[in-house]
């Protein structure tokens, strides 16, 4: 399960509820489960992305300055807009994981995400980039990496009963599903259904 770091205390509730029940039902006592105990996925990169205009603080939708964000579904000259203008420092060169320049370790970080690359092909590519042209660079990867999400999202709105098909969908499969894991759950624990 791909989690935040921040929402690790759900994930530890959860799989403490489902040890809980494996400990008072015996059927599980029995070798038996009921649910599946879910597994943390971490990201290394990107599970944490920070502002655009403050590298020290994360990229939130709920940020009062939109420049501080790249949503989703900005357009292509917004998304340029918006890397051109991000904060920077005056060092010379790029460089990952230090500490006097977080803007920097955030935008090549940014970088590595949208494009795939390992952290060391990225560090390689951008040591000698001054800011213009690896923010060139930057913004040409995240309109690339976002042009098939945006392109999706445009399919589906342009069909108005899609998305109530899909809902519909979606309901009858997990009401199936959730049927089958309540009446197990009820047969465990002994109790009868109505």
């Amino acid at each position: 399960m791909p989690i935040s770091r921040f929402k690790i205390s759900i994930f530890i509730l959860s799989k403490y509820n489902i040890h809980l029940m494996a400990t008072l039902c015996w059927y599980c006592r029995r070798g038996g489960s009921l649910f599946k105990v879910p597994e943390v996925l971490i990201p290394p990169t990107g599970a944490r992305v920070m502002s655009l205009t403050d590298g020290l603080s994360k990229m939130s939708k709920s940020a009062p300055s939109d420049q501080s964000r790249i949503n989703l579904l900005d357009p292509k000259d917004v998304i340029a807009n918006k890397i051109k203008r991000c904060k920077t420092d005056s060092f010379p060169g790029l460089e990952f994981d230090n500490p006097e320049r977080p803007e920097c370790n955030n935008l090549l970080s940014i970088y590595q995400l949208v494009t795939g690359r390992l952290k060391e092909e990225v560090a390689s590519e951008c040591q000698n980039m001054n800011w213009g042209t690896f923010k060139a660079n930057l913004a040409d990867a995240l309109i690339d990496h976002l042009h098939p999400i945006q392109a999706r999202y445009e399919e589906i709105t342009s069909d108005p009963g899609y998305l109530d098909r899909v809902l519909m969908e979606g309901a009858s499969k997990a009401t199936d599903i959730a049927e089958v894991t309540l009446s197990n759950v009820y047969q465990a624990m002994g109790f009868l259904r109505r």
